[in-house]
């Protein structure tokens, strides 16, 4: 009798859901990667199946130019690359924040579940930002869910990062930790995306006949703002740590100047 007792408490513990409880790192990583090798492949079917102008019309429309065909689909190539950098990016910052995580957990399983099936609406985000070489009525309407998918999707990744710090002493690497060395990087890293992509949202609603120039820029400025990112926030730590250095100083100087001087002295 008390060994079916003990096998029962047994079964009740294993099957209790805890948010906290380790989850596989590796497992979350692959299935991680099928998604986004998946979502990449999915925009280059896109271009494949839709955007190669027919050999008929090359011969006939263009008299043989396969570039000058090629280049009336250039809005579609532009969308197409656009997608694709947006993807390259968010999982170059999904692998960097997993390459700092010791221990997954559920509930960082669960949030990035919910990032991945943002990622996976991005080849609707191609579909629609395709479209606007032929000029759409919806084309702020189109921006404006490419705006929500990416926003989503990077947002969930900076819940991810949250939930990691919050038990961070099993979750995450010492250099990776609040007063790490890759700290500040990190954080501004994930804040990138959902910032840009939330700016650009609102930005359409207040100047929608820019709507599309605003987008474009976002696609242009984000790879070049990860190149800077890094040197802007070396910056600033190297700033911040020296005016802590010229206080602790001010400081050193100070107690060695009051145990120079003599105790009448010091009363005075």
């Amino acid at each position: 009798g008390q060994r079916g007792d003990e096998e029962e408490h047994h079964s009740l513990e294993t099957f209790t859901f805890y948010l906290s409880e380790p989850l596989s790192k590796e497992r979350v990583e692959a299935f991680s990667d099928g998604v986004y090798a998946i979502v990449a492949t999915l925009l280059i079917l896109d271009i494949c199946e839709d955007n190669v102008p027919d050999p008929r019309e090359v011969e006939e429309k263009f008299h043989g130019s396969l570039l000058e065909a090629l280049s009336e689909y250039g809005p579609n190539y532009l969308a197409y690359f656009g997608s694709f950098v947006t993807i390259g990016l968010l999982w170059f910052v999904h692998h960097s924040l997993f390459l700092y995580v010791t221990k997954a957990t559920r509930l960082m399983g669960l949030l990035n579940i919910l990032s991945l099936a943002f990622i996976g609406g991005l080849p609707l985000a191609y579909q629609l930002t395709s479209e606007f070489a032929e000029k759409s009525h919806n084309e702020i309407e189109a921006i404006q869910v490419s705006c929500v998918i990416t926003f989503f999707a990077s947002i969930f990744q900076f819940a991810i990062w949250t939930t990691a710090l919050l038990n961070e002493e099993e979750t995450l690497h010492p250099f990776a930790r609040y007063g790490g060395k890759e700290h500040a990087f990190m954080f501004a890293k994930l804040a990138l995306y959902p910032c840009v992509s939330l700016g650009a949202f609102f930005l359409t609603c207040l100047l929608s006949e820019f709507s599309t120039a605003i987008f474009h820029l976002m696609q242009i400025i984000i790879p070049f703002a990860f190149l800077a990112l890094r040197i802007f926030v070396r910056i600033s730590l190297t700033a911040i740590k020296s005016v802590m250095s010229l206080s602790r100083r001010k400081v050193v100087l100070l107690e060695e100047e009051e145990a120079c001087l003599s105790p009448n002295e010091t009363l005075s």
